[in-house]
């Protein structure tokens, strides 16, 4: 049973699970959109989310904090010169998830999350 459980495991143990989202994320923040699975993309919705709210305090300490979870320091610097000031009046809802339809191979859901303009 998985009384109060919460997120999802995406069939991964937790090592993994974490590198995969700090991947996704990472190429989120680069490349400002990514096609995945519908179940990956509302898995990392809110971890760059976070990153983004984060990236709004140019410090040190915000930029460490980021470091922790984006694997290139061309992410961390477009988060905290280019999405931070560009996110700076809005309170939240950075991304946004585009159903695409099935992926031919196995059936999954595809979908585009993407950060709003």
């Amino acid at each position: 049973m998985r009384h109060r459980r919460v997120g999802k495991t995406l069939d991964r143990k937790a090592g993994p699970r974490r590198a995969l989202l700090r991947n996704l994320a990472t190429s989120l923040v680069l490349y400002e959109h990514v096609n995945t699975t519908l179940a990956k993309a509302k898995a990392v919705r809110p971890l760059v989310e976070r990153l983004i709210t984060k990236g709004k305090t140019k410090s040190l300490v915000t930029r460490r904090a980021l470091a922790e979870t984006l694997t290139t320091e061309n992410a961390v610097l477009k988060v905290m010169e280019e999405l931070g000031p560009r996110y700076a009046a809005r309170k939240g809802g950075y991304t946004r998830i585009i159903k695409l339809g099935n992926r031919k191979g196995d059936g999954a859901d595809v979908a585009q999350i993407q950060l709003v303009k």
